[in-house]
Formats: C-alpha cells, structure tokens, sequence
C-alpha cells in the first residue's frame, strides 16, 4: 500500500469539474501533494452541490464531465504521479425520483428488484414525505392530479412538477379513463391502491417507513450488508481501483451500516490490500477506532480536537465560564444543555425510530415466556435513558451479539444511568441490556434487528444533538463548538496533546489529519483566530459589553421576548470575530457588504440549528427577521461607532489568530499521521459554516502566488502576511516526501522547555534510529502581540541524547545550527517561535 504523503480535498460541483481539476494538477504538484482526494463523483441529483445525494453509484456523473472527463483527469495526474482518493457512500442514496432503483420502488412497490436494496419497513405502505399539507388537502387545492409522463408514457400521479408512477394494476383497462381526471374521488382512490403514500413532509420524523441519513427524507438508507446490494453498489468502485485509476478511498459515515466490520472486511477483500481506506467517524473521548477494522483510520475529526488542546489557554477558561454566564444571565449547564438536546431528537426529530425500537423490544419481550410481563412504559423509559445516555456514536454488535468491547460500553452506560437522577425500571433496563448483547434465546431474529436498528439511531442522535443542536445553543467558545469535540467540559494542555499524539502514532499512524473539511463549523483559521479569546476572557467580555451597548438600539422585542437575546449576541461577535477578513476596514462598503452576504445566511442556520426559538421546520420568521436586521446593522456602513470599535479591537487578535493558524499547519504537516489540505486552505480561510466552506478558491491566484516564492521564507515577523501559510506548506511538504518513512513510521518525542516563554511554545520531534526533524511553534501569542514584546525571550529546549550533539538546519530559513544538549529557543526561532529543524 502506498500511505499519501499529503492529500487534497477537492469539492466536485459548483463549477468544479474534471476538466477544471485536471488545469490545477501541476499546481498541486508544485505545492507537494501526493494525492488528489475528492468528493463523490458518482452521478447525483440534478443541481446537487455536494454528491452525498447519489442516484447512480455505477455512473459518473455527466454534470462534472462524465466518464471521458474522469480519465482526463486521471491521465493528468498520473502524468505526474499523483495518486486519487475518491469519497463512497455506502450508507444511503438519494430518495428522488432521478434515481432509477428509487423510482422502481415506488412503482413496483415490495415486488421490485430493488425492494431490499433499501431499508423499507415493508409491512406498510411506502412513505413519501413530499406534500406541505396533509394528502387530502393538497387533494382538494388542485395540486394532485392524474398525467401521462412524457419519458414512460404510462399514466403517472402529478403532484405539483413531480410525476409519481402509477402501479399497473391499479389502472389497468382504464388509461383513458383516469388520465386528465378531474375526479378527486377517483385521484384518492387510485392514490389508495399505490405501494406507496404520498404524505406530509412534517409527519417524516414520527411516520416514515424507511431508514433515512440523520434526518435527511431525501436520503434513503442502503441495506449495503445484503451481498447482492453490496455487489450493484460497487461495481464501479472496484473497477476503477483494479484498474488503477483509484488509489484510496474515503468511506462515508461508517458508523451508519449495520455492520461496519463486515463491510470494510469484504471491501478490503475487494479492492486488494493496496488500496488505501480511510473511514468518516467521530471518536469520542478515550474511543479508537476498532482494532479489527482493514482501515488506516479516520478522517481526522479527532486531529482538531487535539489542536485545541495546544491552542486554548485553559487555566483562564473558567473566567470565560463565569464572562458568559454573566452575560447570558444563566450558569453555564453543558451537561443539562446535551440532555435537552438529545431529548429533543429522540421525543420529536427521530420519534419514529424510536417508536420502532420500542416495538421491536416489546415483542421480543413478549415472547420470552420464562419472565413476568413488563409495562411497556418503564421499557420506554428504559429505552429512552439508553439512546440518550451514550456518550460514543455506537457500539459494534452483530447478528450473533456483541463484542466484549462494546458489551463493556454499554454496560458502562447502564452503571451510569442506574446513578444518576433518571435511573428508570431496573428491570426493564437490565432486561434491554440482555436482548442488546444478545445473550437471549430468540430465534424470530427481533433481538438482532433491534441491535441493529439501536446502533444506527445512536449515531445520528448524537450527531444532530450536539454538532447540529448543542453547538449552536452552547456558544462560550466557538472555537471548541467543532465536528469531533468532545461537547462536555474538559480540561486542555500541551501535555494532553503530546499524549493524544503519542496515541495517534500508536493506534492510526497513517489516519488522515485535518483542519477543515466541507462538514466542518468554519474554517481553521477563523477557528484558530477564535482559540485567542481564551487568553483574554475579561477583555473579550467588556468588549462584548460595551458592543451590546452600542448596538442596542437595533434590538427589538417580539411576542417571545427582545430579539436578539444576550445568548444570541455573544455568539454574533465571536462568529464575526472569526470570519472578519485580514485587511477589511471599517469604512469598506464593498468589503462590508461581501461579509455580510456571507454572515447572513450563517446567522439564519445558526438560529435554527439551535431549535430554541426558531427551527427548519417550523420557523419563527417575526424572531428571524429581528436578529438578521440585527446582524445586518451591525455591518452597515454607517455604524461607525461600532465598526471602528470592533476593527480596532480585533487587531490583536488577528495576529495572534495568524500565529495560531500557521502553528496548527506545521503540526499538521509533521505530527503523526497523513496531513490532509482542504481546498484552498493552503491560503488563510475564514470561512463560515456550509455552504461558505465550500467556495471554490481562487486557484489562478494560488498558483501564481506559489510560483512566486523564493526558496526559503523571507521572514515571519508578520504572521498575517497571505503568502506565509502556502509557503510554509510547499517547504513542508518537500519535506515530507524527501523523508517519507520518518513522517509516518518516526517516534514522536515531546520535549521539555523550561524559562519565561515556556508556556508559549510547544516542541517536539520525529524520529527513527538514523533521521529526525525537531519542530517548535509559539502558542498562546495574544499577550505578547498586545504589548508589543518577543513571543519568545527566554526558553530552553533541553535534547534527549538520540537528538542532541548534531548539526540542524532550519527547513524554513535555511539556517544552520550546531545543537549540543539543547536549544535557546529565541535563538533559532528569532522570537517569533516557529522552527523546523532537519538533522544534517
């Protein structure tokens, strides 16, 4: 197997296609990327802007250039020897009508080919959540008819611009008849005899009668565990690995299969032992990946989590604790936040995958003969404790039952429900923890189905509970509110970080390491940008005070109270904080009206997300419009006072946010595991949640700018300076590929500083018996940019005896240095902290 050197995400759709990939291939070389990494490029819904919604997975699609512009751009890349990582989605296809296994479904019903091909309850009728109202009342508004389709010719429901088939059987001999009908009796009756059922989209989370992504009606779960659904899926997949087109492939919300072990197992039989697997899953606090899994490891999540720890200042958290307790008017109640959260997913967002839980484990129930019957509400209760209790996405069983390991997990679980102020029926808890770790006798094969169904609904809940819910209520430090964090308080440190490092090499060296992704809250450099705060929790409260005050004449007060709420207002200034560009001024009207363009549409999902006083589906348009007429005053031009403020303010914390994000690229670039470049995050990117993130970069502009850079960095006394972070990458990354196997095989060696500007700087190295590379980077610069001294005045780097007496040089600077014990870290730094010393 060949390990990437470094990867590239690249976004296919927006305008990016084969051919526009295929044009920046030399400028991806240059830069030292070893892979190309994509997003799915099977075909998808029309106008889809991101191809998770996959409506053929053995086509490519004709919207980004087809089969012919694939092997353009593979002939490309291959020309200069870059490998290509494709994204797959195993675990769900798009539920449209463009999707031909789809449509068959909903025209043949159970007795379609494709029928088991997704995760249908068939028992009842297909649910189809498309209506805004109830059947009956879209009925009589003239919005359901009878047409031929042009495509079919067959007679086909219309129902606004949708034509759904029609069963044969239930027209049969009366085409003419039924066609054109305006008879509203006979619609209702011809709807009646349907395999499936046209419903209200709001009735989805307690009605639907298949498995969906998340929450996703648009996305239908694949049985991808039947072998002969496995084989339709994949037969694409496996002839561009065979045939060396694909390298590597990234495995798409792993922890939604029924199985992930057997599926990766024959994926990995499949597609060789060469091909290079990653797999998309959230590690929770103290989870690896399992061991057992063919993979290299995860996409990277749990590399950001790691970063905050060298990047927070958490002896001052609680200070930032008690600012926004102050300002929200409320003590901060994390825990209770995520209990609300996951409450609400479970009793309304995913009450119907509940409901089938809960009946599932009542039958089974009900058929063990030996024991005393069991009230269905303490199992309810029982049940509902366990799906909102666990704090990982999932554990691992199987038809036959579970591991010890995801036996100890739940029994952890159980222990810690059983102590706290919630505890349910014992029985009926205990009861429920038998059937999950299958140590019953149940030949229906409910108990199974029930493991299953439970493994597929704890991740998603978690997943909407607290990235999509809790993240957008719980909002103290944003920076920390990111895919993969760990949504409880915890304490961070530099010793944390060496720790998770050290883990890292041990259990995913070759696991991919991110800063940004497509799904992440914004992008690495505004997070970087926001970790500053945490050095400074008493300025940024009566900055936030004294903003509030200037803007409070464009609050309102509504029917549910003034608009924007403190909670909300704290949570602007940072977002704003974060996204505000390097060079904007307060008196740029074009600049301020772009950010605002941008802000915006953040704003709006930010409100929404957190299901507090508006939602998706039901939203509060009175509150919106105050807050977003809120959010735009406060970048209108003509708010001075505050513009001026806020611009002046930020200046520190744009340096010290700079520093912060090159740091986290050389740590990226030289710790364990594969460093994977987001697309155009080699250039500073403070973006927003998506879709800001996912804007396709300026590449002409990138290009140039690398062609342009001397040999080493000039220098990196302003760490705001655009070209610094490409540059430092580009040398980086020759690095990498001059010492492959030290990168991804070396030991990681923390090191001990000790002096005044200790606590400033991080240091470690990479090594093997022959080679090393040391790396030191500055952390925590705010106070230091503030007063206008070194980051680094004095520092000692002391040298284990397998690093120490050699001669180093500085791969950023070029300068040399004869190292004996140890390193005046002011010296080979400069004062400004960053350092990449190469042995010889």
């Amino acid at each position: 197997m060949t390990i990437p050197t470094a990867t590239y995400r690249l976004q296919f759709r927006n305008g990016m296609t084969f051919d526009r990939a295929a044009a920046i291939v030399p400028y991806l070389k240059q830069l030292g990327i070893s892979h190309l990494y994509g997003s799915p490029i099977f075909t998808a819904t029309s106008g889809s802007t991101h191809g998770y919604d996959v409506t053929d997975g053995n086509q490519i699609d004709p919207a980004i250039g087809g089969r012919a512009g694939f092997d353009r751009l593979v002939k490309a890349l291959k020309a200069v020897e870059i490998g290509l990582i494709l994204d797959i989605v195993p675990n769900h296809m798009a539920a449209s009508l463009e999707n031909p296994w789809w449509a068959d479904v909903i025209e043949h019903g159970e007795q379609s080919a494709y029928a088991r091909h997704f995760d249908i309850d068939w028992r009842r009728r297909l649910t189809l959540p498309v209506l805004g109202e109830d059947f009956d009342q879209v009925l009589e508004a003239g919005d359901i008819s009878v047409a031929l389709n042009p495509a079919t010719g067959k007679p086909s429901l219309r129902c606004y611009d949708a034509l759904y088939p029609l069963s044969t059987a239930s027209y049969a001999g009366r085409e003419a008849q039924i066609v054109n009908t305006t008879d509203k009796a006979l619609i209702s009756q011809l709807h009646d005899a349907q395999p499936y059922r046209l419903m209200n989209w709001r009735d989805a989370s307690s009605a639907l009668s298949y498995r969906r992504f998340f929450e996703v009606t648009g996305l239908a779960g694949v049985r991808i565990e039947d072998e002969s659904v496995y084989e339709d899926s994949h037969r694409l997949i496996f002839e561009l690995v065979r045939s060396g087109d694909v390298d590597g492939l990234r495995i798409d919300h792993v922890d939604g299969l029924a199985d992930p072990n057997e599926y990766l197992e024959r994926l990995r039989r499949d597609v060789g032992p060469d091909c290079y697997l990653t797999v998309e899953k959230i590690l929770g606090e103290g989870e690896t990946v399992p061991s057992q899994w063919p993979v290299s490891g995860t996409t990277g999540y749990e590399f950001i989590a790691a970063l905050s720890d060298v990047f927070v200042d958490g002896d001052k958290l609680a200070d930032l604790r008690g600012a926004y307790d102050i300002t929200i008017g409320k003590p901060l109640d994390v825990a209770g936040e995520l209990r609300s959260a996951k409450l609400l997913m479970v009793d309304k967002n995913f009450a119907g995958e509940f409901s089938t839980l809960l009946r599932l484990a009542m039958d089974i129930l009900a058929l063990q003969s030996e024991v005393t019957e069991v009230n269905e509400a303490d199992v309810r209760g029982a049940l509902r404790e366990l799906v909102v209790s666990f704090p990982v996405y999932r554990t691992y069983g199987t038809p036959a039952g579970m591991s010890e390991e995801s036996q100890r997990v739940l029994a952890d679980v159980v222990d810690s429900i059983e102590k706290s102020e919630f505890a349910p029926n014992p029985d009926a808890l205990h009861r429920l923890q038998t059937i999950l770790t299958g140590k019953i006798s149940d030949p229906t094969g409910k108990s199974s189905e029930l493991r299953t169904r439970f493994q597929q609904l704890t991740g998603p809940l978690m997943a909407k509970s607290v990235e999509d819910t809790l993240f957008y209520r719980q909002n103290m430090a944003l920076a920390l509110n990111e895919v993969g964090a760990e949504p409880l308080p915890r304490a961070y440190s530099v010793d944390r970080f060496h720790a998770e490092m050290k883990h890292r090499l041990e259990t995913q060296p070759h696991a991919l390491s991110t800063t940004s992704t497509h799904d992440t809250k914004r992008g690495e450099d505004a997070r970087a940008r926001l970790y500053a705060i945490s050095e400074a929790p008493d300025l940024w409260h009566s900055c936030v005070t004294r903003w509030r005050d200037l803007n409070a004449p464009f609050r309102t007060t509504i029917n549910d109270g003034v608009a924007p709420e403190p909670l909300v207002e704290w949570m602007l200034y940072q977002a704003l904080a974060g996204a505000w560009p390097h060079t904007l001024q307060h008196t740029d009207r074009d600049g301020l009206g772009a950010l605002e363009a941008r802000f915006i549409p953040y704003v709006e999902k930010a409100l929404r997300e957190a299901k507090l006083r508006t939602n998706w589906g039901d939203s509060n348009e009175l509150y919106e419009h105050a807050v977003l007429n809120y959010a735009r005053n406060l970048l209108s031009p003509d708010n001075h006072a505050f513009l001026n403020d806020f611009t002046q303010t930020l200046e520190p914390f744009i340096k010290a946010g700079s520093s912060n994000s090159l740091a986290q690229t050389v740590i990226k670039l030289t710790a364990p595991g594969v460093p994977d470049i987001y697309q155009g995050c080699e250039g500073f990117d403070l973006s927003l949640v998506d879709p800001d993130n996912r804007r396709e970069p300026d590449f002409d502009a990138l290009s140039a700018q690398l062609s342009a850079l001397p040999a080493h960095l000039d220098t990196v006394d302003d760490p705001c300076e655009p070209k610094l972070k490409q540059h430092i990458i580009k040398l980086l990354l020759t690095l990498r590929s001059q010492k492959a196997d030290l990168f991804l095989e070396g030991d990681y060696l923390p090191l001990d500083i000790t002096g005044d500007s200790a606590s400033h700087l991080v240091a470690f190295a990479r090594s093997t018996k022959n080679d090393a590379v040391i790396v030191i980077v500055p952390r925590l610069a705010l106070a230091s940019i503030t007063n206008a001294r070194p980051l680094v005045n004095a520092a000692h780097i002391r040298l284990p005896s397998r690093l120490a007496n050699s001669g180093y040089v500085d791969v950023l600077t070029g300068k040399a240095f004869d190292l004996t014990e140890g390193i005046d870290a002011a010296e080979v730094t400069g004062g400004h902290g960053f350092a990449v010393l190469r042995r010889g």
